[in-house]
């Protein structure tokens, strides 16, 4: 199977046998390619960002998860 070793630098493997489905391994390797976040990190570095705008794009998205989660809070206690 796969080895995880995500401080190495080492590139995702996924090893299967001949008779598995193609379906089935391209599904395992989706789920890989996210555990090592490599998408993540793929549209991280698509353009370069000014490290101002990260700060103020990385506030901005903790105060949206603050304000959902208060409204979700709000809406449990009420019921």
């Amino acid at each position: 199977m796969a080895e995880r070793h995500r401080d190495s630098g080492e590139n995702v493997r996924l090893e299967i046998s001949d008779g598995f489905a193609v379906d089935k391994a391209l599904k395992k390797f989706k789920r890989l390619c996210d555990a090592y976040g490599i998408v993540k990190e793929y549209r991280a570095r698509e353009y370069y960002q000014k490290p101002s705008i990260k700060d103020r794009e990385k506030r901005e998205n903790a105060e949206k998860r603050r304000r959902k989660t208060l409204s979700k809070n709000r809406i449990t206690r009420k019921i």
